[in-house]
């Protein structure tokens, strides 16, 4: 089955604007995302879902450079950005992740993937969200297409239409839902990009890290803070969206 991961992608964050295009040492977030995406093994293919905004011309200007396929849609409406994603590049597994997670692990994500996978007789979605115990920054959500399609074409709030999985994870009774634990509890780390504090720290992340390892992984992450604890102290006050 053909499996795609779908990153979605703007420039107008209410509370970072231009986020996934800040650079570190001289290059983009995205960029940096893009390279470890692109070390997944158990997905087929990545797509960038950015909006048909004029912003967000630099996302597609990127994609072009590193030959990454994209998709222009609506920038409210992300449910049907990511289903128009889906059909336009023949998704029968869809990957979510998104772009103010500029660290993610590529491991981590075929971990998810790889048991969905094997548990299709099971599961229509498996996440190491719906029990937080990853660091915020590895979040990793596999559906089904068929998931995707019967939220799309039957999600009617504004908070089902913005948030992709939301239709699906909030209904058990029809959706079948498995989650993906880590090996303990390391979910009080903040990892993702969403205020000025946050971009600060994966900032520091980054140039402590990248310089001899680019390909890092959540478990070098982990050993970073543990030797230099200041580090979490940066955003330990910042609240999710929506929390």
């Amino acid at each position: 089955m053909k499996t795609v991961i779908i990153n979605q992608a703007r420039m107008t964050s209410t509370r970072l604007p231009g986020k996934v295009l800040k650079e570190v040492m001289g290059k983009p977030l995205l960029e940096y995302q893009i390279e470890r995406l692109k070390r997944t093994k158990e997905a087929d293919e990545i797509v960038i879902a950015t909006t048909i905004n004029i912003e967000d011309e630099p996302i597609v200007e990127l994609c072009k450079e590193h030959d990454i396929p994209f998709y222009r849609g609506s920038e409210e409406d992300v449910l049907s950005r990511y289903y128009e994603a889906a059909v336009l590049r023949g998704a029968e597994i869809i990957v979510r992740v998104t772009s103010d997670c500029p660290i993610i692990d590529p491991r981590v994500i075929d971990k998810v993937i790889k048991t969905y996978k094997e548990n299709t007789d099971k599961y229509d979605y498996v996440s190491n969200t719906l029990e937080r115990t990853y660091p915020r920054g590895m979040d990793t959500e596999v559906f089904s297409f068929r998931a995707l399609e019967e939220a799309h074409l039957n999600a009617q709030m504004l908070q089902e239409r913005e948030h992709v999985t939301l239709y699906i994870h909030k209904r058990p009774e029809k959706f079948r839902l498995g989650s993906v634990k880590y090996i303990r509890d390391a979910s009080r780390f903040r990892w993702t990009v969403d205020t000025e504090e946050d971009f600060i720290l994966i900032s520091e992340i980054i140039k402590e890290l990248y310089p001899s390892n680019p390909f890092f992984t959540l478990e070098d992450c982990l050993e970073l803070v543990r030797r230099k604890p200041e580090l979490t102290e940066i955003n330990k006050h910042i609240r999710q969206k929506g929390e």
